[in-house]
């Protein structure tokens, strides 16, 4: 590693960016693209590492490619085969749905088992691949979107929802590419890594159920329409399960996932002298409540340290926020707030938390530093920590430090990372 332990701030970000790094499609797609790459192939996609993936492809396939993928606005990179829509996340847009449109009528010309369909799937592309089922529109998915995003619902529950109002994810876009030969790259940023669940599974059998996902509507008091409520009974609804012959000789490859990125950083640390506490890349739950239980580990290290080394919380996953505030801010500052005011201004612990796409929420930054000295400059500054959180502002709050993250759009997306240094 280039930074060393003498500047804490440049060391965190220089993990952050193994992370990521260890997540280029550009890196990761080639070795798994078939030793035949001659052949003609359609492709098709969506999320915000699909243009990457796509011009990767193109770098290495040799045979004639077309179609196009979707990628949420600013995420694009130049393709010279296949065509790249830019389109809104996370509440999908018109351009979204029409591309969606697009695709779905590109794959459903195919008639012969001997066609190839190639489809490049990561993050976000639940919320491109914004086709709805028939009665439900548009607007319908936006208000659920909006309504699941700001409850706190978690990942696995919105694209459940997201599945069984669509007409392309669940499976439904295999279904249109059947006879034709399917083959699935994909960059996972759910927890657990499910197929079923990245990007809402379009390609893939799903076991979930309609009924399931109007349990998630009630739960979360989702308002909703009564032709909504009318089509989650309509059997129809359904998506495809495992034993849909439409699936035959697919295959589906993850790429990429948090955890072997994770595993990148903390190789990384540990070469750089540092012991590595990996909580794993599975974790939910609300963003202030896992820090509140990160602070307490790091205060615990801290007060009982016995040993010179310095010491990394690192984690993965997807925390949620349930807003019930005015304020500006995505998971990953709330985290990092919420364990400002757990820390205190602890001495010599460093944080920091970011969205491995470069987009924390919906804001300009990736996430935020964290250092022992932000507590009282926050202090200086007039900024009361409490009342932020609970107006669910944090991006004010390291705004006002000029401690934001800000990468810019990365072009893949492995979920969240977050790290916590205990310096001795």
């Amino acid at each position: 590693m280039r930074a060393g332990l003498d500047n804490p701030h440049e060391f965190l970000l220089e993990l952050f960016q193994i992370a990521v790094a260890a997540a280029d499609p550009h890196q990761i797609l080639p070795p798994y693209l078939p030793q035949d790459t001659g052949q003609r192939a359609l492709v098709v996609g969506a999320g915000k590492a699909a243009a990457a993936m796509a011009s990767a492809l193109e770098e290495n396939w040799t045979g004639e490619l077309s179609g196009m993928v979707i990628t949420p606005y600013g995420h694009s990179e130049p393709c010279q085969r296949i065509e790249v829509v830019e389109a809104a996340h996370p509440v999908p847009d018109t351009h979204g749905e029409n591309a969606a449109a697009r695709i779905l009528q590109l794959v459903s010309g195919l008639s012969n088992a001997d066609d190839l369909v190639i489809c490049l799937l990561s993050g976000g592309g639940s919320a491109l691949l914004s086709l709805p089922a028939p009665g439900i529109t548009l607007a319908d998915k936006q208000a659920i979107t909006q309504q699941l995003l700001r409850c706190g619902a978690n990942i696995t529950d919105i694209n459940c929802v997201r599945k069984h109002l669509s007409n392309i994810k669940g499976g439904r876009l295999a279904r249109a590419c059947y006879p034709a030969q399917l083959i699935t790259y994909a960059i996972s940023d759910v927890p657990g890594d499910h197929p079923a669940v990245i990007a809402s599974g379009p390609t893939v059998a799903d076991a979930t159920t309609s009924a399931e996902a109007l349990k998630i509507l009630r739960r979360y008091a989702i308002k909703v329409s009564s032709h909504i409520l009318d089509w989650l009974q309509n059997p129809d609804s359904e998506t495809l399960k495992v034993n849909d012959p439409v699936f035959t000789g697919n295959q589906f490859h993850l790429i990429a996932t948090a955890g072997l990125s994770l595993q990148a950083a903390a190789r990384a640390a540990h070469e750089a002298g540092v012991e590595v506490l990996f909580l794993g890349d599975t974790i939910e739950g609300e963003a202030r409540e896992v820090a509140q239980v990160q602070a307490e580990m790091a205060l615990a290290r801290h007060r009982g340290e016995t040993t010179k080394a310095p010491w990394l919380i690192l984690s993965g996953g997807e925390t949620t926020v349930t807003v019930n505030g005015q304020g500006r801010g995505g998971r990953n500052t709330e985290f990092l707030l919420s364990l400002a005011i757990e820390l205190a201004g602890a001495l010599r612990i460093y944080a920091l938390a970011a969205d491995t796409d470069g987009i924390d929420g919906s804001q300009n930054n990736a996430g935020a530093v964290l250092t022992p000295a932000s507590w009282q400059r926050a202090r200086d500054l007039g900024l009361d920590a409490q009342t932020l959180l609970a107006d669910n502002d944090s991006y004010r709050f390291f705004a006002a430090l000029d401690a934001l993250l800000i990468t810019g759009p990365t072009r893949t997306n492995i979920n969240d990372f977050r790290a916590i240094l205990v310096l001795p």
